[in-house]
């Protein structure tokens, strides 16, 4: 595709997006940082992770349907606005001297349950947005891809700062105030956009239609070998990326390096390469077998930081690993997607986006749970070579199991058996971060 076309809403989408991400890395940080202060336990520390990430499991599994039928323009609007509550809440109560540990667990469970469901319809609007605008959809992908690594960089070295400056519990207004913005720029911006309001539904509204609709997404998942592979696979990594990002580098940061100013440069310097990484992939990636730079990425961004960060002192080896790990774990994502875009059929992307969804968040409420635990009985050392041993072995799944050659092989050209609404799938080559996709990157 090519030419002018309406090009508005495609950019409400990216900066949208960027303001949301930048938000999310305040979180990211300032939540694990803010746990520990408080409470100074690893356990509660992972105990919050739990609480976070299981919501984000369950709104997951079921919330396909609801995207179609109530709109992806007011599912995404209506999700940030009730993520910017309560996540307003938790400094307020604390100021308030009124904030119980059970309620910092409460309102994090209620940011789980509705972000996933927002990011989701901001994501599958991504190729409906790109015909509109008249942009070749792997240039659209890329920038979506691209807005979100840059906006983790730069959120991740904010929290890191304002943290130091202004406090955690303050951070945290900052990230209530990204989502009132990322909710004004979709309600301005996807007006009048066809793709983005409620699907008309042949079948009323009723518990079995809305199950006949679920079923959909998970059949075409199930029946799909390669995507299956996927999910399943990040399915583990993103759990032990949770024990990482929420516990495992905090505690580290604080209690072996500068505390949370050197937690932020990680991550800035993980989301910097990943940036990069991912703009490397869109300019020459097409020219090597996804396979191969699928594994031989992930076994770089995955067990070595792990290692460093056990084995060896001080911020400068991790920040090296780390640049490394990240400059391959934004490849990784491009890959994911334009498999994904190539095999999943328009009528479907919603149901099937949130079942791949359920299944690579499924572990990632124990990861931070076994990681407080592992630090709390064997110490940091210990927890940090287990898991990351585990890591190592998880990527080795595409270099061993067969049906991950598909992933270099031609698209399927029919629907999957038993699912009534796919046709054919079209290939649509593209490059972005799209559910599954591992959360280290």
């Amino acid at each position: 595709m090519g030419g002018k076309g309406r090009r508005g809403p495609l950019a409400a989408v990216l900066i949208a997006n960027a303001v949301s991400v930048t938000g999310n890395s305040l979180t990211f940080i300032g939540v694990p940082w803010f746990a520990l202060q408080t409470t100074g336990s690893p356990g509660k520390a992972g105990l919050v992770a739990f609480c976070t990430t299981l919501p984000v499991v369950v709104s997951a599994v079921t919330g396909g349907p609801v995207i179609d039928r109530i709109g992806r323009r007011r599912v995404s609007i209506v999700t940030d606005l009730v993520c910017a509550l309560a996540l307003a809440a938790i400094p307020l109560l604390h100021h308030a001297g009124a904030l119980r540990f059970w309620m910092l667990c409460a309102l994090m469970a209620v940011t789980g349950l509705f972000h996933a469901p927002g990011e989701t319809a901001r994501y599958v609007l991504v190729p409906d947005l790109a015909e509109l605008a008249g942009t070749r959809l792997s240039r659209a992908a890329s920038l979506f891809d691209a807005v979100s690594r840059g906006a983790r960089m730069t959120g991740a070295a904010l929290a890191g700062v304002l943290i130091a400056l202004i406090g955690a519990e303050t951070v945290l207004l900052v990230d209530a105030a990204t989502f009132c913005g990322s909710a004004l720029l979709i309600s301005l911006g996807l007006r009048r956009v066809n793709a983005a309001e409620p699907r008309r539904a042949t079948a009323p509204v009723s518990f079995a239609a809305y199950r006949g609709e679920l079923r959909e997404g998970y059949a075409f998942l199930l029946h799909a070998r390669l995507l299956l592979g996927v999910v399943l696979m990040v399915m583990v990594t993103n759990g032990l990326d949770q024990g990482w990002s929420s516990v495992l580098l905090p505690v580290h940061a604080k209690e072996n390096l500068g505390g949370a100013r050197d937690l932020g440069l990680l991550a800035a310097v993980f989301g910097g390469c990943a940036l990069l990484g991912a703009l490397l992939y869109a300019a020459v990636g097409h020219r090597f077998r996804r396979r191969v730079l699928f594994t031989v990425a992930f076994l770089i961004c995955g067990l070595p930081r792990f290692v460093v960060a056990a084995l060896v002192d001080g911020t400068a080896p991790l920040a090296v690993t780390m640049a490394a790990g990240g400059l391959a774990a934004g490849m990784l994502n491009p890959i994911l997607t334009t498999v994904i875009y190539e095999r999943v059929p328009e009528q479907l992307r919603s149901r099937v986006t949130s079942a791949a969804t359920a299944g690579v968040l499924m572990t990632t409420p124990l990861g931070g749970l076994a990681a407080g635990y592992l630090i709390e009985q064997a110490g940091l050392a210990a927890a940090l070579l287990t898991l990351g041993a585990l890591y190592f072995l998880t990527t080795l799944a595409p270099a061993v199991f067969p049906h991950w050659r598909e992933m270099d092989g031609p698209v399927p050209g029919d629907g999957v058996p038993g699912v009534s609404s796919s046709g054919p799938s079209r290939p649509s080559p593209a490059n972005a971060a799209t559910p599954p996709r591992p959360s280290a990157s």
